[in-house]
């Protein structure tokens, strides 16, 4: 039973990873960028409190299993031994980006929490956060992405054109590009969760049943 959870642990996670991380970003209305006025802002979040708010918790729980991936994910890049380096890079990138994104989300609770008694310049203020503070995710995005291609390319056994195409999507999360390279990272991790499953099943070994004199 252990040596299937274990099996499971990085599918399961990276899956749940991308389905509330899709949600999150299809879910989340369009809120006013770094231009809107205060009063336009706190009449949005007014109007929009609760959806807001279960979007954060779904991102949050999103963020939570993303760093579980990773630690799966590190274990089993880690067969390699070449690849261990660039395996450890790639767990700090992922919880970075899950550091990074938390900061986003407390600035976005924090403007739900009472946005009707928020003056003007507040919300404007809190807003113009809530839609710049990304830097830090982006980084993280990266440096998971590119670690995870070169831990591939050294030898983890996953097929190399998936190390290759994570680098790149590492190199455009750290452009103005993010949010579209964001999404194709998703995809990325699904196909890795899928493969580590399959890989892993392959290789489990069948238990010997004991023989009683």
């Amino acid at each position: 039973m252990s040596a299937r959870l274990i099996r499971l642990s990085a599918p399961v996670t990276g899956v749940l990873f991308v389905g509330l991380a899709v949600v999150s970003f299809f879910a989340s209305g369009n809120s006013p960028d770094s231009k809107a006025s205060g009063a336009r802002v706190i009449a949005w979040f007014v109007a929009h409190r609760s959806s807001e708010r279960a979007t954060d918790l779904v991102t949050i729980f999103a963020m939570l299993f993303l760093v579980f991936f990773a630690g799966s994910l590190l274990g089993y890049l880690r067969r390699a031994p070449a690849a261990e380096t660039a395996a450890s890079v790639m767990l700090a990138g992922a919880v970075l980006m899950a550091a990074g994104l938390t900061v986003v989300i407390g600035i976005d609770w924090s403007i739900t929490d009472v946005p009707s008694r928020l003056s003007p310049s507040a919300a404007q203020a809190l807003n113009v956060l809530d839609n710049d503070v990304f830097f830090t995710v982006a980084i993280g995005a990266a440096v998971f992405a590119i670690a995870s291609g070169v831990a591939i390319l050294r030898g983890a056994p996953l097929p190399k054109w998936l190390g290759w195409v994570a680098i790149v999507i590492g190199i455009v999360c750290a452009s103005p590009a993010f949010f579209p390279a964001f999404l194709v990272l998703l995809v990325w991790v699904l196909i890795v969760s899928v493969l580590i499953y399959l890989r892993s099943a392959a290789v489990t070994p069948t238990p010997v049943p004991t023989v009683t004199a």
